[in-house]
């Protein structure tokens, strides 16, 4: 046996890391958790040294695997770009595109394009992961990711997707009759609001607007939750007041299910970027993507490298 891995084996390696699962790793690269280990042990047999800890409920890398990790990973990143710039010869995009998305995102913008997204580019491979967490695209193996607003580092080149999007404040009539309307953003103090938290903990702090000025209201309430659909619908069955994207209740407010309320404070509208980073070569099924947002609602050379700086 060869002492010297493979390059399918380290980026086996380094998939498994990633994810600090073999299932979801054996998922991605489209094989078998079984062979995904094999594989695992195979390599720390030719390196002969143990690269990862196995539990029966984790995976993480040891020492040894975090150190050849850290040089693996940028190495890895720029065979992809070499092969990117090959494939960027190619009259038509093609190959696997990667994206790390916003829940909403995925479902304001992005369910709306997708169909007509892969009839015109065939042979891209889209894989969209819908995640509201604060995820590191580069570490994560993806080419570019979604978020609402957000401020992005300083090597990080964003577009603006889709249209300004704000936030409405809605309940039931049901619970509106019995326990008063909210008049002004304080009074939400003394109602039943359900709170939205992001996967970090962190809790989104409700934005309204007066004169002008931002005001950012802490709520309190039983219901803790993480999915617009879930608020929405829990707001529409009396447990509380929502605060949620507009676009996804409109439905609800046309039909009468919900009633919006402090229209008056609403903070302006923002909007999603994609971003990636400006460190990589752009695969050619990233620029195709880039192209394909913006036609219809900005040039495609226009990027904006500077967000509105605060959080989702």
């Amino acid at each position: 046996m060869s002492n010297n891995p493979d390059l399918s084996e380290l980026d086996a390696f380094a998939a498994v890391a990633r994810h600090r699962s073999f299932r979801k790793a054996a998922d991605e690269r489209g094989v078998s958790a079984s062979a995904l280990s094999h594989a695992m042990r195979t390599l720390e047999a030719r390196l002969g040294i143990r690269l990862l800890h196995r539990t029966t409920r984790s995976v993480t890398p040891t020492e040894a695997g975090q150190q050849l990790l850290a040089t693996l990973v940028p190495a890895l990143h720029q065979v992809a770009d070499a092969l990117a710039q090959l494939t960027s010869m190619q009259e038509v995009p093609a190959g696997k595109l990667r994206l790390n998305v916003a829940r909403p995102a995925a479902r304001i913008v992005f369910a709306q394009l997708l169909a007509t997204f892969v009839a015109r580019y065939p042979r891209i491979q889209l894989d969209l992961v819908a995640d509201d967490g604060l995820t590191d695209i580069v570490s994560g193996g993806f080419d570019a990711g979604v978020r609402f607003g957000e401020s992005l580092a300083g090597d990080m080149i964003a577009v603006p997707v889709g249209a300004p999007q704000s936030f409405v404040t809605v309940a039931a009539d049901a619970y509106l009759s019995a326990r008063g309307m909210a008049h002004a953003p304080r009074d939400l103090l003394d109602h039943t609001c359900i709170a939205r938290r992001f996967p970090s903990g962190k809790f989104y702090a409700w934005e309204y607007q007066a004169d002008g000025q931002p005001i950012r209201l802490a709520v309190n309430g039983p219901l803790i939750l993480e999915d617009d659909a879930l608020m929405i619908q829990a707001a529409k069955d009396g447990a509380g007041i929502a605060y949620v994207y507009e676009e996804l209740a409109r439905d609800d407010i046309r039909n009468g299910h919900l009633t919006e309320i402090l229209e008056e404070w609403k903070a302006p509208p923002d909007r999603f970027f994609l971003y990636y980073s400006s460190r990589r070569h752009v695969p050619p099924a990233l620029k195709a993507l880039i192209e394909f947002i913006s036609v219809g609602q900005y040039r495609s050379a226009e990027l904006v490298t500077s967000p509105v700086e605060k959080q989702p």
